[in-house]
């Protein structure tokens, strides 16, 4: 009984995960809202979510603002906010808004149900490890049997009685019941992958748990993994005293880049929104596509553009230059603006680095890994994200098919890798790594390919992901000592090694049948509660 009600919390993350699910979802048919079974909801249905509830299957936001718990899913507490076009996910929370949003996976295709199906796949399956323990259960079976059946017969030769001799070697029998060796391994394994699950942290089996913990690199891709994946403003300088201040700057800038659908132009424009500055309508708009845009602002004629383009016009540049080929050796993209033919400033555009990757590397360094970032963008600016975040080497101008030769080329040399990434050119390396470790909120290829999935979208998922590994199979190693342990111990007395001495207690001279199948469960308990500790590891 006792052990049963300890196993049994280790299922707890799947029921907790099932739990998320609610039962019913409201959608809006012919203008009306109705309440159906969650199982009927299509593919294409208007969905309702009201304040406080649980978002039943995943879609994109159509109408409503709210903030939404995503925790079950990324492990990170504070709510992300969500408005119209955004992506949301069955089984988190909405906070204080009414949302409405289109259905776009419902049932088994829904991020949950892959959540549940990755957990229950990775409690249920084997690793390298446990080859140990089945291998050596297979000897220990017949072994046992054999020294129950050697203990009766040496009894009986010893004292002719055949009552003492039976009940001994019933009670070898019973005290090596092999089910703490048994629990040893997959106990751990549910645990660990239940407590990486509750972090955000989902691994697609338990041999990528075991092989985590042997890892000595980790290759990191650039864009969207230490970087936030797309372009955003990181300089205002204004070089022109006919222009106040960078505001203005960055207006005049943005209003021409209304016109334009380049990301860089799109960067500059989100800038501009995000300071509250109003913008002026474009007129006259010209652009020369990836070079630049131009147009009339209040009568003025404004340009942006690369260096390069504005170079070939009869436009003074040269104060400018030394600034721009400082900002460029920082890897950053830098947009010349200029007004009624005379430079007013520059804006420098760059995939900015997120804010924890410098932190998340340095954990990874002092777990003794090395570090190597592999990308497809020039030496000069991976030289600038390497020197800002602390990266040991670089491999830059890689093309994605040649990422898994070079994942190849390392392992060759006898490294074992880890590699994490986020987009479709990162698959065929996760997949070739030892442990492919997939950004959570990177392409469905790339979550495909990984063996662990970062849910949170963090690099800090990494060296969490490698802890609650070196936690998880420590935590196996101990099972299997104790599992060893009590068998090595309490198998001869219970054959009766200690009856010759008389100043022991009875009960370990004649072990009787009934303590041995107590001390059989108290060994299960104790591998059994041991694993559960691994809910209370900490692994930031």
């Amino acid at each position: 009984m006792l052990e049963s009600s300890t196993k049994g919390k280790t299922g707890g993350t799947k029921r907790k995960l099932f739990g998320l699910r609610p039962n019913t979802a409201t959608i809006v048919e012919d203008g009306i809202e109705k309440e159906i079974p969650l199982s009927r909801v299509k593919v294409g249905d208007l969905v309702i979510v009201r304040p406080g509830e649980s978002i039943p299957v995943d879609g994109i936001v159509s109408e409503g603002e709210s903030s939404v718990d995503e925790s079950m899913l990324t492990g990170e507490p504070i709510p992300v906010d969500k408005s119209p076009g955004d992506r949301i996910v069955g089984g988190t929370i909405n906070g204080e808004g009414r949302l409405k949003f289109e259905a776009k996976k419902v049932g088994s295709d829904t991020a949950l149900a892959r959540i549940i199906r990755l957990v229950q796949e990775a409690q249920g399956s084997k690793p390298p490890i446990q080859a140990l323990a089945d291998k050596v259960a297979s000897v220990f079976v017949p072994t046992v049997i054999g020294i129950a059946f050697l203990t009766f017969i040496i009894w009986w030769m010893i004292g002719g009685e055949f009552v003492p001799s039976m009940i001994r070697m019933v009670a070898v029998l019973v005290i090596a019941c092999p089910c703490a060796l048994g629990l040893a391994t997959p106990t751990a394994i549910m645990a660990g992958t239940g407590k990486g699950a509750e972090k955000g942290m989902l691994f697609r089996n338990s041999e990528a748990l075991e092989t985590a913990t042997k890892l000595d690199t980790v290759v990191l891709d650039k864009t969207g993994t230490i970087t936030m994946g797309k372009p955003s403003v990181a300089d205002v300088i204004v070089s022109d005293s006919s222009i106040k201040n960078e505001e203005e700057l960055l207006r005049l800038g943005a209003s021409v880049e209304r016109g334009s659908e380049h990301p860089l132009g799109r960067a500059i424009v989100k800038e501009a929104e995000k300071r509250g500055l109003d913008l002026f309508e474009p007129e006259e708009f010209k652009a020369a596509r990836g070079l630049g845009v131009q147009a009339k602002i209040n009568g003025r004629e404004v340009l942006v553009g690369k260096p390069a383009w504005l170079d070939k016009t009869d436009i003074n540049l040269d104060s400018a230059m030394g600034q721009v080929l400082f900002l460029q050796e920082e890897g950053k993209t830098v947009m010349l603006v200029v007004v009624q033919r005379k430079l007013a400033g520059l804006i420098a555009v760059a995939d900015m680095v997120k804010p924890e990757s410098r932190e998340a590397l340095e954990e990874l360094h002092r777990q003794n890994l090395k570090v190597i970032m592999l990308t497809g963008d020039n030496i000069q600016t991976a030289k600038a994200i390497a020197s800002e975040v602390n990266i040991d080497e670089i491999f830059a101008e890689v093309l994605p098919e040649d990422k898994s030769a070079k994942i190849k080329k390392l392992q060759a040399e006898g490294k074992r890798i880890g590699m994490v990434g986020d987009g479709v050119n990162d698959a065929p390396a996760l997949a070739q790594a030892d442990v492919g470790m997939a950004i959570g909120t990177g392409t469905d290829v790339a979550i495909e390919a990984g063996d662990i999935i970062l849910g949170s979208g963090s690099l800090t998922g990494v060296s969490k992901a490698i802890n609650l590994s070196r936690a998880t199979m420590r935590t196996v190693r101990q099972n299997l000592f104790w599992a060893f342990f009590y068998n090595i111990v309490l198998i001869p007395v219970a054959a009766g090694v200690l009856y010759p001495f008389e100043f022991l207690p009875d009960f370990l001279r004649q072990l009787h049948p009934i303590l041995a199948a107590l001390a059989m469960a108290v060994s299960s308990i104790t591998v059994v509660s041991n694993s559960l500790l691994l809910y209370r590891a900490k692994i930031d």
